[in-house]
């Protein structure tokens, strides 16, 4: 046996390490089996199309804090508690059937399979061989969940506009009646028509991300409570002249607003429900640009009309070019969008004191923001639709489209008006006779925080009180 002599080092650990070395070239030449393209392109796709709706569903901060703000103090815990309970009950709403109306298969007009979300889904991800309800959603390939929550936030959306215009003067438990209302049945009514593969979609309607479905919408409903309501104890004088009613909280605004914009990117973006890279990137650009041309203008604007440069008109106009391009972010160019905010910002200042000049009571300019303005970025995709968008399809008035394209919008936005108006005037109706819709004199003027909620949101020290 021969010894390793002084100094010399066992060559066993050696090969022990070389052999190590050698299975682990080997192991690395022969990797286990991963997704494959289609499997990684599913689950990218839905991340992105979660991760937006997150987004969305955050903005119901943004939508509390603007109407709180805009609104009196003795009122903000009851704005506040109305935009925290407002997606609860539009979960329960559209899952029940406002779902099933709006991407279920069925006819023109109404879907009718698809019930508390019930049957199969029919996406690439779920492979051709099964036959599924949802037809209309078959060009996402994400999991029908994902689907189903991210059109959840958008139908929440709706619902939340309409808090803002009849703020301070309703009665809690018959907004969220109507909560139900407008979520179980008109958003996905005339949501099917457009996104669900109805009837105005077989025409060539366009909406890319919801001027129409979700935006004026919203107004349209808010419009019919604000008429059934009236104005405000104190907002218009016996002579017929407005009294501004200023809102409490600047601060509040502006983070609201902040929140709303950083949203819109999730809004906006996350409809292409596919994590591509140049839609993505050209929608997020377009929304963008759109707000900021609005910022310019409705600051100007305001300045030159009032005097001084309005902060509410200020934030009110960034959300004015958001809902104004949210129809044709997709189908727009870039300058496109420019022309799309820098308009939207002009137009959402005189409304403001044209809704006033009408005593059409809206504390917080929601109808001059999401229904003035979701009129008007449904109609410009009639004028600047382009081509060489990700989006496609025909171009508009402004690229050699003619009247064709502008006229299935405007036949779109009218004949959405009328059936909303109609069937959320019904409902709001039915509500008033039924149960109520408004607080009375004394509980106005005292403050639904007390009335209502049966607290404050600047209590102060109600022991020394």
């Amino acid at each position: 046996m021969n010894l390793p002599t002084a100094g010399a080092r066992p060559k066993w650990p050696l090969l022990l390490l070389g052999a190590l070395a050698l299975q682990g070239t080997l192991s690395a030449q022969t990797p286990a089996a991963g997704p494959s393209g289609a499997e990684l392109k599913v689950m990218l796709d839905t991340v992105w199309v979660l991760v937006t709706a997150f987004l969305v569903f955050w903005m119901n901060a943004g939508f509390g804090f603007v109407e709180a703000g805009l609104c009196r103090a003795k009122n903000a815990t009851n704005i506040l508690g109305k935009n925290f309970i407002v997606f609860a009950f539009s979960t329960l709403a559209y899952w029940a059937i406002g779902f099933a109306i709006m991407y279920g298969d069925g006819s023109a007009y109404f879907g009718s399979n698809g019930w508390f979300l019930g049957g199969i889904d029919n996406s690439p991800a779920t492979g051709d061989a099964y036959k599924g309800i949802f037809s209309s959603l078959n060009w996402t390939g994400v999991p029908l969940l994902a689907k189903f929550f991210f059109q959840l936030v958008f139908a929440g959306t709706a619902a939340t506009i309409v808090s803002g215009c009849v703020a301070e003067r309703i009665h809690y438990k018959s907004f969220i009646v109507f909560t139900l209302l407008l979520v179980g049945v008109a958003y996905p009514t005339t949501g099917h028509w457009i996104w669900g593969g109805g009837w105005l979609a077989g025409m060539g309607f366009r909406d890319f991300a919801g001027s129409t479905v979700v935006h004026a919408v919203g107004g349209w409903a808010g419009l019919a409570g604000i008429l059934l309501l009236g104005p405000r104890k104190g907002k218009f004088k016996a002579d017929g002249s407005m009294l501004p009613i200023p809102g409490h909280s600047m601060s509040m605004v502006f983070l609201g607003g902040v929140i709303l914009w950083l949203g819109w990117f999730g809004f906006n973006p996350g409809s292409t429900m596919a994590a591509d890279p140049g839609a993505i990137s050209h929608v997020a650009m377009t929304t963008n640009l759109a707000c900021c041309a609005a910022i310019l203008s409705s600051t100007v604007l305001a300045w030159v009309m009032l005097g001084k440069p309005d902060f509410t008109m200020t934030v009110n106009g960034a959300l004015a070019g958001l809902v104004g391009i949210t129809a044709g972010c997709n189908f727009v160019s870039v300058a496109g969008s420019f022309w799309i905010g820098f308009i939207a910002g002009i137009i959402v200042v005189p409304a403001v004191l044209f809704f006033d000049k009408m005593k059409i009571d809206d504390p917080v300019g929601a109808l001059s923001v999401h229904l003035a303005n979701g009129i008007w970025g449904t109609l410009a995709i009639g004028l600047f639709a382009s081509p060489d968008s990700p989006g496609g399809g025909k171009p508009g008035l402004f690229y050699g489209g003619g009247m064709e394209s502008l006229t299935t919008q405007l036949i779109g936005t009218l004949a959405v008006a009328g059936f909303t108006l109609a069937i959320t005037f019904a409902g709001w109706f039915v509500i008033k006779m039924v149960m109520g819709i408004r607080v009375s004199p004394e509980e106005e003027a005292r403050g639904l925080d007390l009335s209502e909620m049966g607290m404050e949101a600047y209590a102060g020290d109600t022991i020394e009180r």
